[in-house]
């Protein structure tokens, strides 16, 4: 049976009003002041850091511990849920180019966050070029790359064909590139690691096509 592709709402804060001096003016924005200081935490874990992480350019983004994810968010609610998966898992398809796989991956995840979900109960997984996030934490090592992922305290990200990441409650799946049979053999094994919910974020097309489903 094809998979039924399925919208995500995708609820944005409003910020506040600036500060303004006594004298009703207002106030200047801070401005970052150079010089060394601790890192700060990756933005999953926070819940003032909303913004996913981007493509790496000349500055990487900072490392640092990872923070306590908030208790009790119910800012919006969990993407709806489609068929179940073999695995017992619900599965969702949500419609995206492989140039934006990426890009509607990140935005599933911010809202299983802004739904309740703990960062730790959430997978993401590439099936074509790394997720630009998984290639930072890489280039300090494999160690410490694989550490993060078995404190299992924040969202991890990692290749579809990569063993060592285990299952968790949720998984997301970008089909960002790559051929069809990588694809074939990424999605039933991110079927298997899903303990809940499985998102699917590329072409509804070619993914039924690969899943032999349909068109």
């Amino acid at each position: 049976m094809p998979l039924i592709p399925e919208e995500p709402q995708i609820h944005e804060s409003v910020p506040g009003p600036r500060a303004t001096s006594a004298a009703g003016r207002t106030a200047p924005t801070p401005r970052p002041v150079p010089g060394p200081g601790p890192r700060p935490a990756p933005p999953r874990g926070a819940p003032a850091a909303s913004a996913r992480p981007g493509k790496p350019g000349p500055a990487a983004p900072p490392r640092g511990p990872v923070a306590a994810p908030p208790a009790q968010r119910t800012g919006s609610p969990q993407p709806p849920a489609g068929e179940t998966g073999t695995a017992g898992a619900q599965l969702q398809l949500i419609p995206a180019p492989a140039a934006g796989a990426i890009d509607a991956a990140d935005e599933a995840v911010d809202l299983l966050l802004d739904s309740g979900r703990a960062p730790g109960e959430i997978l993401v997984l590439t099936t074509g070029e790394t997720h630009p996030w998984a290639a930072h934490e890489l280039s300090f090592g494999e160690a410490s790359y694989w550490a993060q992922h078995d404190a299992a305290d924040d969202v991890f990200y990692a290749d579809a064909d990569a063993e060592r990441a285990t299952g968790r409650p949720v998984v997301v799946v970008a089909v960002n590139g790559d051929t069809d049979e990588v694809t074939a053999r990424a999605l039933p094994s991110a079927m298997a690691r899903a303990g809940a919910l499985l998102i699917v974020c590329g072409d509804p097309q070619r993914i039924n096509t690969v899943l032999g489903a349909g068109v």
